[in-house]
């Protein structure tokens, strides 16, 4: 689920950012890059700047990305939660592209009215022993408060644009965006609570182990004051490290009005 969810969170980055697929099969995604994009994932500084110098309107690169583990050793780069590719786009959208609006494209000569979803992209971080990101997307309908989870695969066949189309008009919110929010917070809580976790019990066993080896360590000083102050530290450290924890963070978002029947 993970991976496929980060696939299709790829084909949306890119369409977003006006990029033309050149192969897109099986988890495999070769990307011709926009201007803008070469210089925001590529690190060629000095080449933009040649180029522009003397008025050459450059060459963008191509980039290939691969999400399957199947396809890993393949040419291209693999991209997976945690990987700098994506923690590199992830920095790039949290820094300039936190929230949006959006209207659907609706071709029509009659009126049409556009409803609001909130629609958000959320970082769930799995910390311990082992740390593990994942992906979560989810539209929430201000109107009638119906979700929608894996909602950028479900907005991927969909025009959107930043202007509303002509006899289009918008329908107000019911739902206020502090409420939809808590609403949100509350399926990625339910979602948490029904996955097993394996990983925490065994970052909890490790902590306790490495606690009991320090302790024992230290036991054979435990008259000198600097020593126990040292190991109390030394432990503080350990719990900071393997303590399970998960956190939520968002990572971009906004409003996208579409079609009544649009998202099904």
């Amino acid at each position: 689920m993970a991976i496929k969810n980060l696939h299709h969170f790829l084909e949306s980055y890119f369409t977003a950012n006006h990029c033309k697929f050149v192969y897109n099969n099986e988890g495999v995604l070769t990307v011709q890059l926009t201007e803008d994009m070469d210089r925001a994932l590529m690190n060629r500084p000095f080449y933009w700047h040649y180029i522009k110098k003397i008025g050459n309107p450059g060459d963008p690169m191509q980039l290939t990305l691969i999400t399957n583990p199947e396809k890993r050793d393949e040419k291209g780069e693999w991209v997976h939660f945690g990987s700098p590719r994506l923690q590199q786009i992830l920095n790039k959208l949290r820094q300039e592209e936190t929230y949006t609006k959006l209207f659907e494209r609706i071709d029509t000569n009659q009126k049409t009215a556009l409803f609001p979803w909130l629609v958000t992209n959320i970082k769930i971080s799995y910390q311990g022993k082992q740390k593990r990101d994942e992906i979560f997307s989810i539209g929430l309908h201000l109107v009638n408060g119906s979700m929608k989870t894996d909602m950028m695969e479900l907005l991927e066949e969909k025009t959107l644009h930043l202007t509303i189309s002509d006899y289009c008009y918008t329908i107000s919110p019911i739902i206020r965006l502090k409420s939809g929010f808590t609403r949100i917070e509350s399926v990625l809580e339910s979602y948490i609570q029904n996955q097993t976790h394996d990983w925490a019990e065994k970052s909890l066993e490790t902590m306790e182990e490495e606690i009991k080896l320090l302790t024992h360590f230290y036991s054979r000083n435990d008259n000198e004051e600097n020593t126990q102050q040292e190991m109390y530290k030394e432990i503080g450290e350990i719990k900071k490290r393997y303590n399970p924890r998960i956190t939520f963070k968002v990572i971009n978002g906004g409003i996208f009005y579409l079609a009544e029947n649009a998202i099904s």
